[in-house]
């Protein structure tokens, strides 16, 4: 059980709740709080001019709202902004939303009532998805039109995603014995105002991102024993020199997992001694290609991209994002701009380029495997079968190549494309949730190349036969890979193969780094 309120929520408590159907919830303590917040906001605002509770929103700030119609301006803003188009999120984005929402409203400085986080909770635990749709939002008063849609269910609207079919709220809440929330001050603003969908995108992004990391570098270790290759390129004293936090952390682990191996050889022993310096054309190649000598200098930074883009991630989904903050303590309301989403747009602008890098780096590595003159060693395109006749992993270089070209395009930055909108009010925008679905379609896509790079690994391994000879952790992921996909020689359906093998790393994390 998952644990919201006084305490900040990590990378790992996302993926629980995600990845290990973990149930949130609520610090009573932290509902206290918002019970108190809602009650100051309810006292406070009699006879002031508050933003979006007695005027209207955005540049119709100016207009001055009656007592009589404050409740319907806030049904009025919610419905106003189910203005979503595209494909509906899918449950996990969703559900990451709602984490991120919760873990705001729930900190106490919103003004809401205590239902809405507790319907919030309740969504969650029921795996009850709203039905919110991936285009829409700038990212900049927030995730306007995304939570709206968040909001419209909440108060019981539209529809919801239930056992994997839309059906409208109220059919759900009532087959569930849910109540939906009732609109008393804010709750409209507080709940549409905020970074919790793009954010929600980046934690999830972030999980994929990291096992994309440790797949990729299972690849590369399994590549680095077939050509038996030399071990100071990962040593510890070359990498030192370097002075990279991400370099040294994944030239340690490549060290500590090859250390079993019985393929990897030492340069000290094969080419510093007097014999091999009679031979005028070495045999033994002297140093690898980069996409196999350079592994901690290409996926270091890639490390060091995750790893900061954790923390700042960490960072904005246990922060309060909407507009006005409701400080009780200090007796006052503060106006600005918290919803703003600068901070999840560049870093997931960042991350979407780390892995359209580390994508070529599995595509170049693919290539290395299917050309024959390149590698030495192997069967054209790990082609187990009768050259000619059969053509072993041929098309799927094609897909590999295709969807690494699209992650290139797609690696465009985001976070530069502000437009202005809103009668200019909204003059600079971050596009935080395009950019953090763009880069959730990057890292999909990688994965993608790296279940191609992973069977053709499988079948490599095979056809030099070498199982036995490998380190512990590359005769893990190659028995994975074999209880998915057996050898195979003949031709068939590559689609099918590579399917079980993409479901598999997208859920699963080799966990080396």
């Amino acid at each position: 059980m998952i644990k919201i309120g006084f305490r900040k929520l990590s990378l790992d408590d996302f993926e629980a709740v995600l990845f290990k159907n973990e149930k949130v919830e609520l610090d009573q303590n932290a509902l206290v709080k918002v019970k108190e917040s809602f009650e100051f906001l309810k006292g406070f605002s009699k006879d002031k001019l508050i933003y979006g509770i007695n005027t209207g929103f955005g540049p119709m700030a100016q207009y001055k709202v009656d007592e009589d119609n404050l409740l319907e301006l806030q049904y009025n803003l919610i419905r106003s902004h189910c203005a979503g188009m595209g494909k509906p999120l899918d449950d996990l984005k969703v559900k990451a939303a709602m984490i991120c929402r919760l873990n705001s409203l729930i900190q106490g400085y919103s003004g809401i009532h205590p239902e809405v986080v507790i319907l919030l909770k309740d969504l969650i635990n029921n795996d009850v998805y709203p039905q919110i749709f991936e285009h829409g939002g700038v990212g900049a008063s927030g995730d306007l039109v995304q939570l709206a849609h968040l909001a419209l269910n909440l108060i019981g609207e539209g529809e919801v995603k239930y056992k994997g079919v839309y059906k409208p709220t109220k059919e759900v809440f009532d087959e569930l014995g849910l109540k939906p929330i009732f609109v008393h001050l804010r709750e409209g603003l507080a709940l549409i105002n905020g970074t919790s969908v793009m954010t929600g995108i980046g934690m999830l992004n972030l999980i994929l991102a990291n096992r994309a990391l440790n797949w990729s570098l299972a690849s590369s270790m399994m590549i680095i024993e077939m050509v038996e290759s030399y071990s100071d390129h990962y040593s510890k004293e070359l990498n030192a020199v370097k002075g990279h936090i991400g370099q040294q952390a994944i030239a340690a682990a490549m060290e500590k997992s090859l250390e079993s191996s019985e393929l990897i050889r030492k340069r000290e022993e094969h080419l510093f001694n007097k014999e091999i310096t009679k031979q005028d054309v070495l045999k033994d190649k002297v140093q690898e290609y980069y996409s196999i000598r350079c592994i901690p200098q290409i996926l270091g930074p890639i490390q060091d991209t995750i790893s900061y883009a954790k923390t700042v991630l960490e960072n904005e989904a246990n922060s309060v994002n909407d507009n006005p903050i409701i400080d009780k303590e200090n007796e006052n309301i503060w106006h600005g701009g918290n919803f703003h989403g600068d901070y999840v747009s560049l870093e997931m602008d960042k991350l979407k380029i780390a892995l359209s890098k580390l994508s070529v780096l599995a595509e170049r590595q693919l290539n290395f495997l299917f050309n024959a003159n390149l590698n030495g060693i192997l069967p054209p395109f790990v082609n187990l079968g009768k050259l000619g006749l059969n053509l072993g992993m041929q098309a799927a270089q094609f897909t590999a190549t295709s969807t690494t070209a699209e992650n290139q395009t797609l690696a465009n930055p985001m976070y530069v494309h502000s437009i202005s909108c809103n009668n200019d009010n909204q003059d600079v925008v971050s596009m935080g949730t395009n950019s953090a679905l763009i880069c959730n379609k990057v890292i999909n896509n990688t994965l993608q190349v790296l279940s191609i790079e992973l069977l053709s690994i499988a079948q490599a391994v095979d056809a030099l036969k070498i199982e036995e000879k490998l380190s512990s952790t590359s005769k893990k992921v190659f028995s994975e890979m074999r209880s998915l996909v057996p050898k195979f020689i003949e031709d068939s359906t590559l689609h099918e193969r590579l399917s079980k093998i993409e479901t598999f790393v997208q859920v699963n994390n080799p966990a080396i780094i």
